[in-house]
């Protein structure tokens, strides 16, 4: 990972500055192929707007219009206290019975797991009628954040009936949480899903590095095994600059 800010100047030494192509375009269509070729890889940082806009003798506008290009694809993020950051293709996650952490892996990303908590408390209602147990009854709640090549992407809130109370702060950092289930000989067959939106609210700003209040995709999941039982509740929250949910759709 690049440590230094850097800035390709090679890439817009001919730059058309009288065509019908606007500066901005220029600039971020050949950023964009230097960063898809791989000559600006994950975790490069790039020069702030000042140093890059007075190297290409350019408005501040101009090449802030230019980055916002790109961190609109998901191929930058701004991160405050780093500046502007070259990151892994935006994540389109198909809308499949899977984990994030399995998703991730399967295509070539690099997933990582901060444990945020793993605490047992008493099932509130709407906990209890997910979780099909009685209001009170000790269930756990899992919170961790997951990062996808260093960069935090999601927030996943899960709730596990009493059969799971045992899983542990360090099985969590090592394996997805429907790995961990199915080495305890749990299949998951079905899932109710729903997907959308809202503002981040607490702490998820800051854990997503996003400012407060940004919009964040949801998804809530209850998920059953062979038998229909309920295996666990989760309710997550993701960046949608960096991911997407993906299915397709066919005709009756």
């Amino acid at each position: 990972m690049t440590t230094t800010p850097v800035w390709p100047d090679e890439l817009f030494a001919n730059l058309d500055r009288t065509g019908p192509v606007p500066l901005y375009f220029q600039i971020s269509t050949r950023l964009e192929r230097a960063i898809r070729e791989g000559d600006l890889p994950a975790g490069t940082r790039l020069a702030n707007e000042i140093s890059i806009a007075e190297r290409l003798g350019l408005s501040r506008p101009t090449v802030r219009r230019a980055i916002q290009e790109l961190v609109d694809k998901g191929l930058l993020v701004r991160r405050r206290g780093i500046g502007t950051q070259v990151v892994q293709a935006r994540v389109s996650r198909p809308v499949e019975l899977t984990s994030l952490h399995e998703d991730l892996s399967r295509t070539g990303h690099h997933p990582t797991t901060r444990v945020l908590s793993v605490e047992r408390i008493p099932a509130d209602e709407a906990i209890a009628e997910q979780l099909s147990v009685e209001p009170g009854t000790e269930v756990a709640r899992i919170r961790r954040l997951r990062s996808a090549d260093g960069t935090p992407m999601s927030i996943l809130v899960n709730f596990l009936p009493p059969q799971f109370l045992d899983i542990t702060e360090e099985d969590l950092e090592h394996y997805g949480l429907y790995e961990l289930l199915r080495g305890r000989g749990v299949t998951i067959k079905i899932a109710n899903q729903t997907i959308g939106a809202r503002r981040a609210h607490g702490d998820e700003g800051d854990l997503l590095d996003v400012p407060k209040g940004s919009p964040l995709l949801t998804m809530d999941r209850v998920a059953f095994d062979q038998s229909g039982r309920v295996i666990e509740a989760g309710h997550h929250c993701y960046r949608p600059d960096l991911y997407s949910f993906e299915t397709t759709l066919v005709a009756r």
